[in-house]
């Protein structure tokens, strides 16, 4: 399908590659100044992990709103099946998950396109594809997925990457040019000015990437809503649905950009004490109403699709974010290169959140606040993080001080030290 010569996927293809193993630089060869065509008019990525009953309704939900391809077409760009793998027999009970043999596959092939594009939208008229990267899961998933959904291509890596590592992963598989981990630090990431930007050749294998959480549902309708009203508007560098959670109660996923004290207020203490503080309010959008569309600064990144060539020009996800604020620095930087970021409510998405990072609470909270000091570092300079990060430490002391006195009065002791071992934990990282 996405196929270029002398890409990073050929490369992959050549080499064998497996999700966790580095891309070899390849310079200017993956970004030809001329666009091929024609193009997979929208690809979904999906980083999973230990997830499988919601990954497998949420392509249940794609599945529905799409359907088999009939007739062989030639597609060019990077071979996403080049990283194509099958699946080997379920494991033993007790036993450790086998990682999946690459399957070797004919690329230009019409079974080969058949088999993985699907068509969507009131006539049929858009090609999808849709990609799973999985975070070296334990659960269900690699002996189950391709199995149950053979039109999904899929890529196992051997470690869990995090969700920006997967989903940049995915996207140097298809063709993309972006900030790998081990390529760049954290530290030495600088941000993108819109004179650098432009002068980088506007170039993407996709027309469009929808960014998708595996523990989400599309309603019916919501996937052609989203894709039209990105197609149709030039000016829109990515567009994000409604989200809903499973009983239907509205989920916040709008939001204005932080400023140096949102991270103070935003999901803290102060915000429990003071839930009405000016700080988060305007960084909810609490001024403008959820039913109508409208321009925003950020989208949670559940559910974001895209514009292919402004992932051409901007990058990926920055792999210093593992999971959490990675959707934000996305969004700033895809504004600061001239692009708009869209909230439509027309389109609506079931989110049962937080499926994947609660398998772990001291890891959630390590990685939640880490990254709310690395954006501040980032985006407000070193003074803001180094406080902001001096904050949430002092926090998690008090709460460790709460939840030993809790557990003196015998108050469910069994959390209170599930809790006081997560926030030893946190202390231990120093948010670093």
């Amino acid at each position: 399908m996405f196929r270029r010569s002398g890409s990073r996927a050929d490369i992959a293809n050549r080499q064998g590659l497996h999700g966790d193993e580095p891309l070899p630089q390849t310079g200017e060869q993956a970004f030809p100044t001329a666009r091929p065509a024609p193009l997979t008019d929208l690809v979904i990525v999906i980083v999973s992990w230990n997830v499988w009953d919601h990954l497998r309704a949420c392509l249940t939900s794609i599945e529905l709103q799409s359907q088999a391809i009939d007739e062989p077409h030639r597609h060019a760009g990077a071979d996403l099946a080049s990283v194509r793998t099958e699946m080997s027999a379920p494991r033993r009970a007790g036993a450790p998950p086998k990682r999946p043999r690459r399957e070797n596959v004919a690329p230009n092939s019409g079974a080969h396109y058949t088999a993985y594009v699907r068509r969507f939208g009131p006539r049929s008229q858009a090609t999808l594809q849709v990609v799973v990267f999985d975070n070296a899961s334990d659960d269900a998933t690699p002996s189950l997925l391709t199995s149950r959904f053979p039109w999904v291509q899929a890529i196992f890596s051997q470690k869990n990457v995090g969700f920006s590592g997967g989903n940049n992963r995915t996207l140097e598989a298809m063709g993309f040019d972006t900030p790998t981990p081990g390529r760049a630090q954290a530290e030495t990431l600088n941000r993108p000015s819109p004179a650098a930007s432009a002068r980088r050749p506007r170039s993407a294998p996709a027309r469009f990437v929808f960014f998708l959480n595996p523990d989400t549902e599309l309603l019916p309708g919501s996937l052609w809503a989203l894709y039209h009203g990105i197609e149709e508007d030039e000016t829109i560098g990515a567009i994000g649905p409604q989200l809903r959670y499973a009983d239907g109660a509205l989920q916040s996923s709008r939001r204005r950009f932080p400023g140096p004290l949102t991270g103070f207020f935003e999901s803290t203490w102060l915000e429990q004490t003071w839930p009405q503080n000016p700080w988060t309010r305007r960084y909810h959008l609490a001024d403008w109403p959820a039913d109508c569309r409208q321009d925003v600064d950020w989208l949670v990144g559940a559910a974001l699709l895209a514009r292919g060539d402004v992932l051409a020009v901007v990058g990926g996800f920055d792999p210093q974010f593992f999971m959490y604020s990675e959707e934000t620095d996305l969004c700033r930087r895809l504004k600061l290169a001239g692009w708009r970021v869209v909230y439509d409510p027309a389109a609506i998405v079931i989110h049962s959140e937080g499926r994947s990072s609660t398998q772990v609470s001291a890891r959630r909270h390590i990685l939640f606040n880490r990254s709310k000091v690395r954006y501040a570092r980032k985006w407000h300079g070193p003074v803001w993080a180094a406080l902001l990060r001096r904050y949430l430490l002092a926090e998690f002391r008090l709460q460790i001080v709460s939840e030993w006195l809790k557990a003196l009065l015998g108050h469910k002791r069994a959390l209170r030290r599930a809790r006081l071992s997560a926030y030893r934990a946190v202390l231990k990282s120093n948010l670093e």
